[in-house]
């Protein structure tokens, strides 16, 4: 099995590496249900994978000048101290219910994915950067890594966007150094109370690492959008195997059977121009530069 979940690890790496964010999204529910981690350790490990894997991703759009550092600084800065609180806060909370938080946070991810992200188009530099706000959202956003152990990258990028003005490409560069730096603050928390097997953890990540590598290298040879709406109907399904396993098989069936119906729907709408789902579906487009 730890050769199935070291394996399976290489392909969160590559979503990671494709989508610049949801690797946690995959790594718990591995690390839980194929490694057989008890829910602390998988989701403390998650925090370590995601990590290393956002800090070595930041490395080269840093190179590439798309991290806009004071922002980032900031935001990863507050994110640290509510990822750090939130680590130590997990040692009062079952398991069970840590998951089941996952599972909330998978949804709310998955959502987003499939709504899309607002195209911001204001230059980095143009826009004052609202102190108060990002501190705010930072910890926010810190706090719920620290407890449920998602690397917020879904929640960083709009916040960079809009609060912070940044195009979309600096957002996401940005964003992987504030993951980096919750996931660490997060981690450090967790280990206070929870032991990981190091030779695991280390596996995984590397694995994730090769992924990460493999995925940004395909990003030109995919198309972004469908590979992210594929990602985000995933996401809902993994998130009903969640809800079976810990509240109850009907649950997960329920949650399960919607998520298909849902997207059979969505996929019939797309076909027909004036279906009223549009609204729901996509983003808006009213902030959006002309092409």
């Amino acid at each position: 099995m730890i050769a199935l979940t070291i394996g399976l690890a290489v392909f969160v790496g590559i979503a990671l590496g494709l989508l610049g964010g949801g690797g946690s999204i995959l790594t718990v529910p591995l690390l839980a249900y194929v490694a057989g981690m008890d829910a602390k350790a998988a989701i403390a490990t998650s925090l370590l994978v995601v990590g290393v894997t956002s800090a070595i991703g930041a490395v080269s759009h840093a190179r590439a000048g798309r991290v806009q550092w004071r922002t980032g600084l900031v935001f990863g800065a507050a994110g640290m101290a509510g990822a750090y609180a939130g680590g130590l806060l997990a040692r009062f909370i079952p398991g069970t219910v840590l998951l089941i938080g996952f599972a909330v946070m998978m949804i709310a991810t998955a959502v987003a994915m499939l709504r899309g992200r607002r195209n911001v188009t204001a230059a980095a530099g143009e826009h004052r950067l609202p102190v108060p706000k990002i501190i705010a959202e930072g910890l926010v956003v810190g706090l719920v890594t620290g407890l449920v152990g998602a690397g917020g990258g879904f929640l960083v990028v709009p916040a960079l966007a809009l609060l912070g003005g940044l195009p979309m490409p600096v957002a996401v560069g940005t964003s992987l150094i504030v993951i980096a730096m919750k996931s660490f603050a997060g981690l450090a928390g967790y280990l206070s109370s929870v032991q990981i097997n190091w030779p695991v953890a280390l596996g995984v990540t590397a694995a994730a690492v090769v992924g990460a590598l493999i995925g940004a290298r395909l990003t030109a040879r995919v198309d972004p959008d469908s590979l992210r709406k594929a990602f985000g109907w995933f996401v809902l399904l993994m998130s009903s195997v969640i809800l079976a396993e810990e509240i109850h098989l009907g649950v997960g069936i329920a949650a399960a059977a919607i998520t298909v119906v849902a997207a059979a729907v969505t996929y019939v709408c797309h076909r027909y121009a004036h279906c009223p789902l549009h609204r729901l579906i996509r983003p808006s487009t009213s902030g959006r530069a002309a092409a």
